[in-house]
């Protein structure tokens, strides 16, 4: 996919990088716009990992709340879920080998499931049998989705992305929303690439489906 999906964006986009560092007590204030809360608490310094940190994980904070939050499909608990997965990035951080965005999101994910085994979640929607589906990707999928970014209206599509099942949504979020490659989404969720493969090409159909871009599929 050429175009960008829209990501929700933890802050607002005023907010200096070096005023934003995500750790502290307590869920942030969700005051302002939708999708912008407020700056969280700087962790204490510590011989420099504080620095570390913003350095290496301060630039993909946003992808981190905005991966929790799609996940998720409720804002207040998207913060919990990637506050908590900051923190144990910022005390993980010497764990960290080879780039640092597929690594946070990797800890996202995880947070992400300890708050669903947790219980804090709502049912999650959409037929279980969608799960196990693997198709092939789909000639022509790239230009309807093109048509949806350019046509479509951003609440809309980010509702839309929402319907979409986990496992569809999440390989969409990963590459069309966060660019990364196939071979990373495959090691952050633990599936081969050609699954990936399958499920975003099945993500993509579903996702146009709900816009209204591409028909549904003959029963």
């Amino acid at each position: 996919m050429t175009g960008r999906l829209l990501p929700f964006r933890r802050r607002q986009a005023s907010a200096s990088p070096a005023d934003s560092a995500p750790l502290g007590s307590g869920r942030a204030s969700r005051g302002g716009p939708a999708g912008a809360a407020a700056p969280l608490p700087r962790p204490p310094d510590s011989s420099g990992a504080a620095l570390r940190f913003r350095e290496l994980i301060g630039p993909h904070i946003d992808a981190a709340y905005s991966l929790a939050r799609y996940l998720a499909r409720d804002a207040a608990a998207a913060e919990d879920i990637a506050q908590e997965a900051l923190l144990k990035a910022f005390r993980n951080l010497e764990s960290l080998r080879g780039p640092p965005k597929p690594w946070l999101l990797t800890i996202v994910r995880n947070a992400y499931f300890d708050w669903r085994r947790a219980g804090d979640t709502r049912t999650v929607t959409g037929p279980a049998a969608e799960v196990a589906l693997a198709e092939t990707p789909d000639a022509g999928q790239e230009s309807a989705e093109a048509r949806l970014i350019r046509h479509g209206d951003a609440q809309a599509l980010r509702a839309a992305i929402e319907e979409v099942p986990e496992p569809f949504r999440e390989a969409l979020v990963l590459r069309d929303l966060e660019e990364l490659s196939y071979r990373e989404v495959a090691q952050i969720t633990g599936v081969p690439i050609g699954t990936v493969m399958s499920r975003l090409a099945r993500a993509r159909r579903m996702l146009g489906e709900r816009m209204g871009v591409v028909k549904e599929a003959a029963s």
